[in-house]
């Protein structure tokens, strides 16, 4: 606020002399090219005022030349004040208004999408999916054989036991039928065949 009213009575004090300084401080904080040239017409129109009444024949600057460059001198100083505080108002109100409409939090960076095909590649047709897929996992290297899992490989082990237990412990035919059978079955004799 206090360089806004230094500035802004800098052309006034100066009796309009130093306009040009006011008009540099706004172009310098707008940045717009409008701002920049209407400096360049600033310093145009003070040295062409101060020109002026430097030609003014008369002793004491009073006939027309010297009377058009001091009214052109001061009215330059007073429209350079008042387009100051007008330009430098609305530059800072844009400016809060912006930071009143910006979010209090970063934006999140939005999640990678892999580039469509526009086209067929390689002969193929385009893909038509709209998501992502995910990515394949690598199928393992085929090995000398069928590759078999370990516990598949070990259940077979102890089947290939237990068969050859069960074949070493078959029953021989009992020569005696009265003696007590020495495998006998929980279930009975019911629904079984003759031994072989």
């Amino acid at each position: 606020m206090a360089l806004r009213v230094l500035f802004a009575l800098l052309p006034v004090l100066s009796c309009g002399f130093l306009g040009w300084g006011t008009m540099l401080r706004l172009a310098a904080v707008t940045r717009k090219p409008r701002d920049w040239w209407l400096l360049a017409v600033n310093v145009v129109l003070t040295v062409a005022w101060t020109a002026l009444i430097g030609a003014d024949p008369t002793p004491e600057t009073n006939g027309w030349q010297g009377n058009t460059g001091a009214f052109g001198v001061i009215i330059t100083g007073f429209v350079t004040c008042v387009y100051f505080l007008v330009a430098d108002i609305r530059h800072y109100e844009a400016k809060t208004a912006a930071a009143r409409t910006a979010p209090w939090y970063p934006a999140q960076p939005a999640p990678y999408v892999p580039p469509q095909q526009a086209g067929p590649a390689y002969g193929y047709p385009a893909a038509r999916q709209q998501t992502p897929a995910p990515a394949p996992t690598p199928a393992p290297a085929p090995g000398p054989g069928p590759a078999t899992p370990p516990r598949i490989g070990q259940v077979r082990a102890e089947l290939d036991e237990l068969s050859e237990l069960l074949r070493k412990q078959t029953p021989h035919p009992n020569p005696n039928p009265n003696a007590p059978n020495p495998n006998p079955s929980p279930r009975g004799n019911e629904g079984e065949g003759p031994a072989r």
